[in-house]
């Protein structure tokens, strides 16, 4: 009944494609929302669509889409965990960054249950779990949720390195890391993680569509595809489990933006500048596993 309503009021009002959250706030006329407000920031979305979203490293991926074939020599695979975990590490450290600088307890909190989630605290949630291999609920809350030393990210990336036969020395530490993926890492820990409020949320915009734009599919194929072409068996659910989450995420990300737009004055260029620098970050991280697993081709 409530979605017909604000159905009926976006229509009424011209303000088609915002979320739900923000039509109610514009329905009870909230002290900071606004119709005027609301057309602006419309105007602002089909700025960030163009100009933030169209990035290569969200619609024109080479490395993923190779991936996805499936054709990876052993040599490619290690190289890819190896980068990838290095990845995941230093995303420990962005993230601490962003929690540490929250300008509100709901921000440190939203930042914390990311970090714990991480190292091992599982989501406490009334449904089953849709990860794959026991890895627990991609949603709920940490509060009241269990630490398990094999619920974190990092080991599950390790439990694939094994089946690898790469030791727990070869992975994860950034003397292990190619220069454009300690790039990426920097630029997570400066931007993402940074101490301007609006350059960190422009990052996380940027961060969250990427991740929801399809990647992490494509990395569970290929993997898949490699598996049954070598007859192996390194494990999915950490890619599977990360494809159910960022699915989820994708409109929160969305509300956050909007919310933001709403209570701040929001630097419209800013925005879209961090943005894309969080992007060019994120597509050199790619760029450099292309540009490697080429060099490995001879390893076939």
């Amino acid at each position: 009944m409530q979605g017909k309503l604000l159905a009926s009021f976006s229509q009424k009002h011209h303000i088609e494609g915002l979320t739900a959250p923000s039509l109610i706030a514009l329905s009870e006329r909230r002290s900071e929302y606004s119709l005027n407000k609301a057309k602006h920031f419309l105007k602002f979305q089909r700025r960030i669509n163009k100009e933030l979203l169209n990035h290569h490293v969200i619609t024109d991926n080479p490395y993923t889409a190779w991936f996805e074939l499936g054709d990876q020599n052993l040599a490619q695979i290690k190289d890819f965990i190896i980068q990838f975990s290095v990845f995941s590490n230093q995303f420990l450290i962005a993230q601490l960054h962003k929690m540490i600088h929250a300008d509100t307890l709901e921000s440190m909190r939203a930042s914390k249950e990311i970090l714990a989630n991480e190292i091992g605290v599982r989501f406490k949630s009334t449904r089953q779990s849709t990860g794959g291999d026991n890895l627990g609920a991609t949603e709920g809350s940490i509060e009241g949720g269990i630490f398990h030393f094999g619920a974190g990210h990092f080991e599950w990336l390790y439990n694939i390195a094994q089946k690898l036969d790469l030791s727990f020395a070869e992975i994860g530490q950034p003397k292990h890391g190619t220069r454009p993926t300690l790039f990426f890492c920097d630029e997570l820990i400066r931007l993402y993680g940074g101490d301007d409020y609006q350059v960190s949320q422009a990052a996380s915009y940027a961060v969250e569509n990427w991740a929801a734009a399809g990647f992490w599919g494509q990395l569970i194929k290929g993997i898949k595809r490699f598996n049954e072409r070598n007859a192996t068996d390194l494990p999915l659910g950490f890619f599977i489990w990360h494809d159910h989450l960022e699915s989820q995420h994708a409109a929160h990300t969305q509300e956050e933006l909007e919310e933001l737009y709403f209570t701040l004055e929001l630097n419209e260029d800013g925005f879209i500048h961090y943005g894309n620098e969080m992007l060019d970050g994120v597509a050199a991280f790619w760029d450099g596993l292309d540009e490697q697993r080429r060099g490995l081709v001879a390893a076939h």
